[in-house]
């Protein structure tokens, strides 16, 4: 996604739109953590196998794949602050109707209502990141994008503590009538929010999309005729599909994995993932690119999320969720690093490779589906074997893929 800002928008008093952006990052890692919540909560209630009550991160996820083009559409046509205020709508509804899905106990209503709330994470995704971007100056996006990071993470396990503290009970306790109370609470936190985007003194910068003739070719783009004549794009595609997929393993499945081990409050967990990957957002503020490269980063990170995964499957089971913690921790700064260098060297190819990248995001709804099956057949532990083969290729990534334009 590419989107530049005037002139006269690059005020250096960005403090407060910035704040504001990150509570909206704080509101997309609610969203998404209440599936971490409802995961195990619909597999006792409906009595439906792992891989079915994982549909919902996959019903999410979906979205993108689908709404994703016509999201930067809409930004275009009527502003960052409008788009904003349209995703919390989306938010507001899909979290609705999960009131009705619990009263029916409908697995279809829940995948419904999930993948409504997937598109307005989709354009709320859209709206955010590129504008956050541009709010200030290019030089310092990525430490304001490692920001939003952590405030987007920390929300994760903040949303099953929510409903467990309105509800008053453990997660194994809980009936699906329960949940009625704190989604009316998040309904209409979501509407206030809606407002505060729609009514906040935020600048409304140039909406993506334009000026697209002004993407300057390159020597290595000069002479392809295709976005397919980019290996390490499409290698990067696959890396970036591959990551978004295990790092919603690490984040979604703690409560779902500390209930299988018969874990007292389960739902305290899911804040073992966060940690980790609030210790790289910081670590990569501080050391890339003073000290350190994307790539060299990306090296170091996934060797980190590659161990972690082995400890997970080969550690007794008390102590392997510990273990989570370190596949986050390389999860975290996986996204600044291979964005980058699938990107480069695109010339004017380069807004159909973002879109590419875009569309792999639905990399969560793919691989959360998979691990549900795996734990259906081989048990919790064992599942988590599917990180293995997905960092060793990031880690391929980090070492060969990206160089192969060099």
């Amino acid at each position: 996604m590419d989107a530049q800002s005037k002139p006269g928008n690059r005020d250096t008093s960005y403090i407060f739109p910035l704040a504001i952006m990150g509570t909206m990052f704080f509101a997309i890692g609610f969203a998404l953590g209440i599936n971490s919540y409802l995961i195990p909560l619909l597999n006792q209630s409906l009595n439906i196998s792992s891989s079915e009550s994982y549909l919902v991160l996959a019903a999410t996820f979906s979205a993108f794949l689908i709404f994703a083009y016509p999201a930067s559409m809409l930004i275009a046509k009527i502003g960052y602050k409008r788009t904003m205020a349209l995703s919390f709508l989306m938010f507001s509804l899909g979290f609705y109707l999960y009131i009705p899905s619990a009263k029916y106990e409908s697995l279809p209503m829940f995948l419904i209502a999930s993948f409504i709330s997937g598109m307005g994470n989709t354009f709320l995704q859209a709206t955010v990141n590129p504008y956050v971007t541009i709010l200030g100056p290019m030089e310092s996006a990525a430490r304001r994008l490692s920001i939003m990071g952590i405030a987007n993470k920390l929300a994760w396990p903040v949303a099953p503590l929510f409903l467990a503290l309105v509800i008053g009970k453990s997660v194994s306790e809980v009936q699906l009538a329960d949940t009625q109370l704190p989604f009316m609470i998040i309904i209409g936190v979501f509407l206030l929010l809606g407002l505060l985007a729609l009514l906040a003194p935020l600048p409304e910068l140039k909406a993506l999309g334009e000026d697209e003739d002004r993407v300057e070719d390159c020597p290595y783009a000069a002479g392809k005729t295709s976005i397919w004549q980019f290996p390490h794009l499409l290698l990067g595609v696959l890396a970036l599909f591959l990551y978004v997929g295990v790092e919603t393993i690490s984040l979604g499945t703690l409560v779902d994995y500390a209930e299988s081990l018969n874990l007292p409050n389960s739902e305290f967990y899911a804040f073992i993932a966060p940690v980790g990957m609030v210790i790289g957002y910081l670590a990569g503020i501080v050391f890339i690119p003073k000290y350190i490269s994307q790539s060299v980063a990306l090296l170091i990170v996934s060797s980190i999320a590659l161990f972690g995964s082995l400890m997970v499957v080969l550690t007794p089971a008390e102590i392997s969720i510990y273990f989570v913690a370190f596949m986050a921790l390389g999860c975290s700064l996986m996204w600044p690093a291979i964005w980058p260098l699938a990107m480069t060297d695109l010339g004017r190819f380069t807004k159909a490779g973002s879109s590419l990248m875009v569309i792999a995001i639905v990399g969560g709804a793919v691989i959360p589906t998979l691990y549900g099956f795996a734990k259906d057949s081989f048990g919790a532990q064992n599942a988590y074997w599917i990180a293995v083969p997905i960092f060793a290729y990031i880690l391929y990534y980090a070492i060969k893929g990206h160089k192969i334009r060099v």
